[in-house]
């Protein structure tokens, strides 16, 4: 009864909106003289505090010096936590109640296609700054657009590096049951069967498991040389504990998801020790470096993965802005055709949305994330 709920709720939701705004950018009620120029973002629960410390970062930075073209900027945050289903009247209200001029989203794949939905119907631009789930772009929608590099992406780089370069045979996946983790495995698996190599052993565990003995027994029976670890990071640092005190001789590697936001402060980056990770941050360069040095002065605490993307993306957002001169149609296209350096590297996108450019990848040495010297260029798969 509680999932038939929830479908119609999502049903009524998307029926509003049809309703209300069938053709065109109806609910776009923001006019070039309105003194404020509302932004919204989307995050999975109010204890998550990166993305938004992230996201007013970059706005705090524009309203010092007089906001976009005259105007201040204001941020409009609201969680998507509770039953799913219910994060599309999140999108709905920051459309028709806060009149956002775009939406920033750090949440989930399966809450990002709720918002894709939204936006689509209302032609609001929805940029994503943490889902890397690539049939977000499959329906190849203009006003969609995504900060991270997809799971296809991400797959190429990490089997780049597990069968060219450290010519690893024998791999194990592990992947946990929730909707990102199975959708990343699932698009690995499908890249790597391109490469002819043996199929790797696939485990899986559920997110509420403490014990993975009985997965990692079964990697110990079948000499496995390396381990793809598909998994949020509460979960993945008590299963990389458990697999080095096993072997720390076999290599684990991990997709960017990894390196999300959780509650418990006891999951950091030293809990990654040798594990090499998609590089979710230029970490190595000058911008990285002023970027954590001024978000820990202002928030008293090191950024994660999740506060660099939003910061890049709240800083997108309100460059094309500034470009457009809060033209709607001139909005979309200068977002299209943005060329921009931020702290996670060079941003731009393709035909469908998807960013382009180079994944890179990193390994955990003594707690410090050291750059890997090979990169492979983004592709669209």
């Amino acid at each position: 009864m509680k999932s038939f709920n929830i479908i119609n709720l999502t049903i009524i939701l998307l029926a509003l909106l049809i309703f209300i705004a069938p053709n065109a950018r109806a609910v776009q009620n923001q006019k070039p003289s309105d003194e404020v120029i509302k932004i919204g973002l989307l995050i999975p629960d109010d204890k998550l505090v990166e993305a938004r410390f992230g996201a007013e970062m970059a706005i705090d930075n524009a309203n010092k010096f007089g906001g976009v073209n005259g105007h201040k900027i204001q941020l409009v945050t609201r969680s998507m936590a509770g039953v799913w289903g219910t994060g599309s009247k999140q999108a709905v209200d920051l459309i028709f109640n806060d009149n956002v001029w775009a939406i920033l989203g750090s949440i989930d794949g399966r809450n990002a296609h709720l918002v894709e939905q939204a936006t689509t119907k209302t032609r609001v631009v929805f940029l994503s700054a943490w889902a890397s789930d690539p049939t977000l772009s499959e329906a190849f929608v203009p006003w969609f657009f995504n900060l991270v590099p997809n799971d296809n992406q991400q797959a190429a780089s990490l089997i780049d590096e597990i069968y060219n370069q450290r010519k690893i045979s024998k791999l194990a996946i592990i992947s946990e049951r929730d909707y990102d983790s199975e959708m990343a495995a699932k698009k690995f698996v499908t890249i790597q069967k391109t490469t002819a190599k043996t199929e790797p052993l696939h485990l899986f565990y559920k997110s509420d498991d403490k014990d993975f003995s009985k997965q990692l027994n079964r990697l110990n029976n079948s000499k496995i040389e390396g381990i793809v670890l598909f998994a949020q990071p509460q979960n993945s640092a008590k299963i990389i504990k458990q697999i080095q005190q096993i072997s720390k001789a076999i290599p684990v590697f991990g997709t960017l998801s990894l390196m999300g936001e959780v509650e418990f402060k006891s999951v950091n980056i030293a809990n990654y020790e040798n594990v090499i990770l998609i590089n979710s941050e230029n970490l190595f360069g000058s911008k990285g470096a002023d970027f954590k040095k001024a978000f820990q002065n202002k928030f008293k605490k090191l950024p994660g993965a999740v506060a660099a993307y939003a910061f890049d993306g709240m800083n997108l957002i309100i460059e094309a802005i500034r470009i457009s001169g809060r033209d709607s149609e001139k909005f979309l296209k200068t977002l299209s055709a943005i060329h921009y350096n931020g702290v996670t590297g060079a941003i731009q996108f393709d035909a469908k949305g998807n960013r382009l450019g180079k994944v890179g990848l990193m390994q955990i040495k003594n707690g410090i994330p050291l750059a890997l010297d090979k990169q492979v260029t983004i592709i669209e798969y």
